[in-house]
């Protein structure tokens, strides 16, 4: 185990939602994000843009109304002149590409994970 022990209020504190990619542009300025994508997470939070690394695995189209989880209640960050306002959700593979989070079966647009 490495990093700090969380408690369940901690994790309480993060609002992580399924949302829908609905577009994707390549982000030739983002040293580690290779992507912007626009997901929609229904009414409420509504639509939101992440800066996400993405290559090699997903060059975009294919990811288009793909569901993704991400975290949507952290501070916007900026990268270039970009602002990501949610944090798309991955893990590794063997060689440190992402691999996004999905659910495995259709669930509702904006649901929270519990």
């Amino acid at each position: 185990m490495s990093g700090h022990i969380a408690t369940t209020e901690d994790f309480e504190k993060l609002d992580i939602r399924v949302g829908r990619v609905i577009d994707v542009q390549p982000f030739a300025e983002g040293r580690y994000s290779t992507h912007i994508l626009m997901i929609d997470f229904s009414s409420e939070p509504g639509t939101k843009t992440s800066l996400a690394k993405q290559a090699p695995y997903y060059a975009g189209p294919e990811i288009v109304v793909s569901p993704v989880l991400a975290v949507v209640n952290f501070l916007p960050g900026h990268i270039a002149n970009h602002r990501s306002k949610v944090s798309t959700l991955g893990v590794p593979d063997e060689n440190g590409n992402v691999i996004l989070l999905r659910p495995d079966r259709e669930a509702p647009l904006g649901g929270k994970l519990y």
